[in-house]
């Protein structure tokens, strides 16, 4: 069959601060591809909507998929799914993704014949019976489908992460890639799934916690065949088993493999197995994310963490001395008041390190979309971008998004600000040498995605799709039934590691 492949377009934060590779759409190609299939891939983060449609009328798909890790691109992904119909009337179109995999049914009924199935869970070992069953019948036998005949199996674990490889070679455009100042960057993905139970996350929820690692020899191998200077290694957390860690480095020191890294890590991971870290410093770390989410013991409660404040502190200081920037993200409550946003600005701008914010927000497959979802002040999924606030706000939500961008924009002049283009220099220059412009472009780019205007703006939208609400109970629902994956049903060849001390 011809298949395309499309990532949506952009969020918000992707405007200015980084832009991935599409990784599992990647992974998925190449698993169809494997099958038999001629796959097209069209990632509209990098290319136009004018050349998606150019190639639905000349490649005419048979078959389209849609990546849907996010919310916020489930109104696109309709769209899409309609003007592919309207060119191909013939056309199998399919959802795959994370958060589209916890509302399935509902997305499903939303495209009103537009989309044919929905694929929950990996799509790597969905895509194949997917095709055939597209092509020969027996769409709801599938494992992790959900079509009008109803839902299939329980989704299938990909067996193996060393396999398939991603289809790199699919990408267009792979200079426009790029994190900060890793610019361009690929992306690599040595492990999967996240064995700790934040309530505000769906990686734990979606993997049913468990925790797969590539081997060190096919990641290293990878790697190596990765042309550009710079890679994003995007495990929900890195280096949990140190070992691990230790068996990928010694692969890469082997092959003689020099890039940079940037990396997500938690603080406790970092303090627990600090040699690791030293040891990829030495390969070429040069940045680290670190989800803070909040200073204080009650906040880290709140979204049970597992750390202490101390915890993350010392972290920050390990870091330093490894000589590796740290980005830290903290989440804004809706509760914030002025006052709280000040001592926040205070803290950001008292530490070196780079500092995020993300506005709370309860999504499907979280533990706090039960407990927060009613008190929606919107559904519409445009919004649902970690950049907009959803559920009321203390202070008159005008005035919360005037104290949220006064407070991005003081980050903004302490990281991407003129001054420090000018001491970045060096970096601009190497860039611009090599043809690479993303991250000098989002050095002025601020202020015209980051204003009150807009933000006001897109909640008097037109709203057309709306999130489903979580189904009331008189108990709050139990961890298992948050699982889109369960070891038990879905794998009969599990690869989870114990879960860490503690958790």
């Amino acid at each position: 069959m011809r298949v395309m492949l499309v990532h949506p377009s952009a969020l918000m934060y992707s405007e200015i601060f980084l832009r991935l590779e599409p990784l599992g759409l990647e992974r998925v190609a190449a698993a169809a591809r494997d099958a038999g299939h001629d796959v097209r891939v069209v990632d509209l983060q990098v290319l136009s909507r004018s050349l998606l449609d150019r190639e639905l009328a000349s490649y005419a798909p048979e078959a389209l998929g849609i990546s849907l890790n996010y919310l916020a691109n489930i109104p696109e992904a309709i769209e899409i799914a309609q003007r592919a119909k309207a060119a191909s009337p013939g056309c199998f179109v399919f959802l795959g993704g994370h958060s589209v995999s916890f509302i399935a049914e509902h997305v499903l009924e939303q495209a009103d014949g537009a989309v044919d199935a929905i694929v929950r869970g990996e799509g790597e070992p969905a895509v194949a019976p997917l095709l055939e069953a597209a092509r020969d019948g027996g769409l709801a036998s599938v494992p992790g489908v959900v079509c009008a005949d109803g839902r299939g199996p329980a989704p299938k674990l990909l067996d193996s992460l060393d396999h398939p490889r991603p289809a790199r070679d699919l990408m267009r455009k792979r200079n426009r890639y790029f994190i900060g100042e890793l610019d361009p960057c690929a992306s690599i993905e040595f492990t999967r799934g996240c064995p700790w139970d934040c309530s505000f996350c769906s990686a734990w929820t979606f993997y049913g916690r468990s925790y797969r690692k590539a081997s060190p020899e096919a990641a290293a191998e990878e790697m190596a065949s990765i042309r550009e200077p710079n890679v994003f290694i995007v495990d929900d957390v890195a280096f949990i088993r140190p070992e691990h860690g230790h068996g990928i480095a010694a692969e890469l020191e082997r092959r003689r493999i020099r890039k940079q890294y940037y990396l997500e890590t938690r603080s406790d991971v970092l303090l627990r197995n600090e040699e690791v870290f030293e040891r990829w410093a030495r390969l070429g770390l040069r940045y680290m994310f670190l989800g803070m989410e909040a200073l204080d013991a009650e906040g880290l409660d709140l979204y049970r963490k597992r750390v202490s404040p101390d915890d993350n502190f010392k972290a920050l200081e390990r870091a330093r001395r490894m000589g590796i920037m740290v980005a830290i993200n903290l989440i804004v409550d809706p509760a914030w008041d002025e006052d709280r946003f000040r001592l926040v600005r205070e803290f950001a701008l008292s530490v070196p390190e780079i500092v995020h914010l993300t506005v709370m927000t309860p999504y499907p497959g979280t533990e706090i979309w039960h407990t927060e979802a009613r008190q929606l002040t919107t559904r519409d999924y445009r919004l649902f971008d970690i950049q907009h606030a959803v559920v009321p706000t203390k202070l008159p939500l005008e005035h919360f998004y005037r104290e949220l961008v006064r407070t991005q924009a003081v980050l903004n002049r302490k990281h991407l600000g003129l001054r420090n283009a000018i001491g970045a220099m060096s970096v601009l220059g190497r860039n611009l040498a090599r043809g690479q412009t993303n991250f000098a472009r989002m050095l002025w780019k601020f202020g015209s995605v980051y204003n009150v205007e807009r933000q006001m703006a897109d909640h008097r939208r037109h709203v057309e799709y709306e999130l489903p609400l979580p189904k009331h109970s008189a108990t709050p629902p139990g961890r298992q039934d948050l699982f889109i994956h369960t070891r038990a049903l879905s794998h009969s060849r599990p690869q989870a590691d114990p879960e860490p001390d503690g958790v």
